[in-house]
């Protein structure tokens, strides 16, 4: 087809060489230039031709070719048109979704299936976000995250406070359309960053005095603070300001950090409900403190339930106590807070932790591990993870996981992706993130038709079976 409309148009296109010598066509140079005449692209995959696609193939392309390109093929009012169309839409839709409404569908044991309506779009839950730390989830874009089934993604005020600033996105028009991401995002407060990253903390009643890694300027961080960078941000979902403490420090401390943390929780729903219409347009989260303590645990919630929240996270988890103390924590932990609300456990985790947590009524997740493991080459599969560096994958020809519908299951194997990952390619970190992140959303997936169909026990053991290897 291709080879046929260049020379097609080359045939009756072209001008009269001799009254202008080398001159072409105009409308031959602009077909050149917006790459509509692909002199090498064989005709099976001629994007501009659906007849040589299968439809499922066809729709796989254009999500894997992304907007850009699309734009590239219907010309520059076609993008014009497209963009306006999309902006009036997520306009009027959230003109008639609400602020934020949690519903629960079913339930089987400890464990729910519900979905959040925000004015943003809904989340299925149990969801698990994938993370856009500097607000990019690192090695893929926006259109193709959402392609994995992701609803919502976490966005870290910690980093963009640093570089490049919540003023300077909040001038740009906030951080969905900075990043090019139009559904719910949610934040984070900063205060695990603050620990874990920055240097010469000191703490105070009134916030936290840090370090940047990046250039070693100083920063003060409060709850007052931290809200007012996530509202610039442009937040749907808003985290309260806390102090983590490791599970290893004594009660004392664990208890006047987890003290402090409800003062702080108090501050932060102030700080929130000053935010005018953002306040009136999206949702603050509490974080319950308490370490492995159950007393502890105890008081943070009826704390928090007492200043009132539109969900609840457990924090202070996966920080190294281990799954078993973990899972200790939210046998009891989840119970504590409002079973109307979404229960989320930050920074969490693995796929078999993922599995545990939902039995025991965690409704959300987040975790770098499915991104940053695919471009380090770990691969999540149904049979456990697998290191795709090894030298038994360079002349496998199988897919990463054979169980998996992602697009790089569906065109690359494992010998591929291999080489790629050892030759340090950049598409390597991409197909390796992208599947993990289906991995990811397919649990997810299975989770919500688990609970609904009344049959988690089952599918939670077949699952670790296989996971384990001993399926």
């Amino acid at each position: 087809m291709i080879a046929g409309l260049q020379s097609h148009l080359c045939a009756t296109l072209q001008p009269d060489r001799g009254a202008s010598g080398q001159q072409q066509h105009p409308l031959l140079r602009i077909l050149r230039e917006r790459r509509i005449l692909r002199r090498r692209l064989p005709a099976r995959y001629d994007p501009l031709d659906p007849h040589t696609w299968s439809r499922k193939q066809f729709g796989e392309h254009l999500a894997r070719r992304g907007r850009r390109q699309r734009r590239e093929q219907v010309g520059d009012l076609g993008h014009i048109h497209a963009d306006f169309v999309a902006s009036f839409a997520a306009k009027v839709k959230g003109q008639h979704m609400p602020r934020f409404d949690f519903t629960i569908h079913a339930t089987d044991g400890k464990a729910r299936t519900g979905t959040i309506a925000m004015q943003r779009g809904e989340i299925r839950t149990p969801a698990f976000m994938p993370v856009g730390t500097a607000a990019t989830v690192k090695a893929m874009k926006p259109q193709d995250v959402r392609a994995s089934g992701a609803d919502i993604l976490l966005g870290n005020t910690y980093h963009l406070m640093l570089r490049p600033s919540a003023e300077r996105v909040d001038r740009l028009g906030g951080l969905h359309g900075f990043m090019g991401w139009d559904r719910p995002i949610l934040t984070d407060s900063g205060g695990y960053q603050v620990m874990s990253l920055s240097e010469l903390t000191k703490r105070s009643e009134e916030g936290i005095v840090f370090k940047s890694h990046l250039d070693g300027s100083r920063h003060m961080l409060s709850p007052e603070r931290s809200m007012e960078i996530q509202r610039l941000l442009g937040s749907n979902i808003v985290m309260a300001f806390d102090e983590l403490v490791p599970t290893t420090s004594t009660r004392e401390v664990q208890a006047a950090a987890m003290e402090r943390s409800m003062r702080w929780a108090k501050r932060s729903r102030d700080g929130f409900d000053a935010g005018g219409a953002h306040a009136e347009n999206n949702a603050l989260f509490g974080i319950q403190q308490g370490a492995l303590d159950e007393g502890l645990r105890k008081a943070s919630a009826d704390a928090l339930l007492d200043i009132g929240f539109d969900g609840y996270a457990v924090g202070g988890l996966a920080v190294g106590e281990g799954q078993e103390a973990m899972f200790a924590c939210l046998d009891y932990a989840p119970g504590q807070l409002d079973p109307k609300k979404p229960r989320y456990l930050m920074g969490v985790g693995k796929p078999d932790d993922i599995v545990g947590a939902v039995e025991r009524g965690i409704d959300m997740f987040d975790c770098v591990l499915p991104t940053r493991s695919g471009r380090t080459g770990q691969a999540f599969t149904r049979t456990g993870p697998i290191n795709i560096r090894n030298a038994k994958f360079a002349e496998d020809r199988g897919p990463l996981d054979p169980a998996c519908a992602c697009p790089t299951c569906g065109t690359f194997t494992r010998a591929y992706v291999h080489h790629l990952v050892r030759a340090g390619e950049i598409l390597g970190a991409m197909l390796m993130t992208e599947h993990n992140l289906w991995f990811y959303q397919a649990l997810m997936a299975d989770l919500r038709a688990a609970i609904a169909g009344g049959r988690l026990a089952a599918f939670a053991n077949d699952f670790r079976a296989t996971y384990y290897g001993k399926g």
